[in-house]
């Protein structure tokens, strides 16, 4: 479990304190000199608090979207390592706050990947409050510049007063063959997980942009066991999950599980589960997940047609993060670079069930990525290092990986200006997304607005120059 950093606290304001005075002459009996009083210490000034951030989020004047296009985009990092590249062209950029944020969280956030489909945007924010969250299914459509809210999971849910309500998704959003969006939630703090506050298990949840509807799948599938990481096979419509025990748990460890939904059952559970993120395979069903953070923690496969539990396989990749599947049947994969200088590029090839190293991730100081999505030619990739705070130390570098070149390029340095024109820091990511078109690229943002950690979630558009992503 990805743990949010605590508050720091100010340091106490130092003084000084005088030397002792200088003892008197003792062959001088008859004069004796009074003692000067010490000059009183002097209070260093402290410093000034900064004004707590006002909820919800709002642009200078009101705006609802700021749009930026400025060579300022392209200013490398002083971080910047020699043989990263940077684009020529500045992309324009769509700004915009997340709705719901009327409140403050503990901290709002985002935690689970999100989705681009039919051109909209789909992405999860959550208030990481505990016992009783909430969190929210958001569609963006990039024409109109507009949010629609698709699901609050608290509405939804409908629980009594002091019983357990999730304030994350952690989960992946995607969608299945029927049209729904389908993801689990996630526990605000893994010491409410218990009986004392009704505790049986988080929820796998869907909603539905055509229509507007949301409902539940099923709760605690693993019992007592929440879900932050997830992957659907669309076609067949099994939900695949990964768990987190709850503290009055029976079973204990990461468990792995498959949810038929139209069966609406449970057809594969197990221990030794994925660490954090699973590959699904569309071109043959099968689904892969490491049950550990290292590289060469060895795959695990689980095949719905042959049926029984998960096989271990002989090669081991990391697993942070993955990509959908190419059209050349590769799903990338990167290793987890958290507290690490650097992260690992897998490819994984699907029908041979082989795996290459192609590079290194890191374009600078930040190596820790939690979200790797693939454009619709399978030529390049895109990220962003410093997901769990940091890539502002990177300048909020967004990077993409030519796959044929093995090259990195940086296309937008994206915290100065964000910072300085708008008072708004860009501290990482674990939610980005590319347009099927392979023109946009969609990051949701947790976001400072002058706090030491992020206080809200905020929402860029890159719109990649075309020859940004030529051949």
């Amino acid at each position: 479990m990805v743990r949010v950093l605590l508050f720091a606290s100010l340091l106490a304001a130092s003084f000084t304190l005088p030397k002792a005075s200088a003892e008197e002459k003792s062959k001088a009996p008859e004069k004796k000199t009074a003692k000067k009083p010490a000059a009183a210490a002097k209070e260093k000034p402290k410093a000034a608090k900064p004004e707590p951030p006002v909820f919800p989020p709002v642009l200078p004047g009101g705006k609802a979207t700021a749009t930026d296009t400025s060579d300022e985009f392209l200013k490398p990092a002083s971080t910047l390592k020699d043989d990263v590249k940077v684009a020529r062209t500045a992309p324009t950029v769509d700004f915009l706050y997340y709705p719901g944020q009327d409140y403050p969280g503990n901290p709002w956030s985002n935690w689970g990947d999100s989705l681009a489909v039919d051109g909209k945007y789909y992405a999860s924010i959550g208030d990481h409050l505990a016992p009783a969250g909430n969190a929210f299914v958001y569609e963006y459509d990039p024409e109109r510049k507009t949010f629609r809210k698709l699901i609050d999971v608290k509405q939804l849910l409908n629980m009594p007063e002091g019983h357990y309500v999730p304030g994350k998704i952690h989960s992946r959003l995607d969608m299945g063959s029927d049209g729904w969006i389908y993801f689990g939630t996630h526990r605000g703090s893994p010491r409410v997980t218990t009986d004392q506050y009704h505790y049986e298990g988080d929820w796998v949840l869907r909603c539905n942009p055509s229509t507007g509807e949301s409902e539940v799948v099923v709760r605690g599938p693993v019992p007592k066991h929440a879900i932050p990481t997830s992957v659907l096979d669309p076609k067949r419509l099994i939900f695949y999950g990964g768990t987190a025990e709850g503290a009055d748990a029976e079973l204990k460890g990461i468990r792995f599980f498959a949810y038929d939904v139209k069966a609406g059952k449970v057809i594969q559970t197990g221990p030794d589960g994925p660490y954090r993120y699973l590959i699904f395979a569309k071109s043959t069903g099968k689904t892969y997940y490491s049950s550990g953070s290292k590289d060469d923690d060895p795959l695990m496969r689980f095949d719905p047609a042959a049926g029984g539990p998960p096989v271990q396989l002989n090669v081991a990749l990391g697993l942070r993060a993955a990509s959908e599947e190419t059209p050349q049947g590769i799903v990338y994969t990167l290793s987890s670079g958290q507290g690490k200088g650097d992260a690992t590029l897998w490819a994984f090839d699907t029908k041979k069930e082989t795996v290459e190293n192609i590079g290194q991730a890191a374009v600078g100081s930040q190596a820790y990525v939690a979200s790797l999505d693939a454009d619709p030619t399978g030529r390049y990739l895109y990220y962003v290092p410093g997901a769990h705070g940091g890539s502002e130390q990177d300048d909020s570098a967004v990077v993409q990986y030519d796959t044929k070149t093995r090259t990195r390029k940086v296309i937008a340095f994206l915290n100065p200006l964000y910072a300085k024109k708008y008072g708004c820091t860009l501290k990482g990511t674990y939610s980005t997304a590319v347009d099927p078109k392979g023109d946009k690229l969609y990051v949701t943002w947790n976001a400072s607005r002058n706090t030491k950690v992020w206080d809200c979630c905020a929402l860029t558009v890159i719109h990649i120059p075309e020859s940004e992503r030529m051949p």
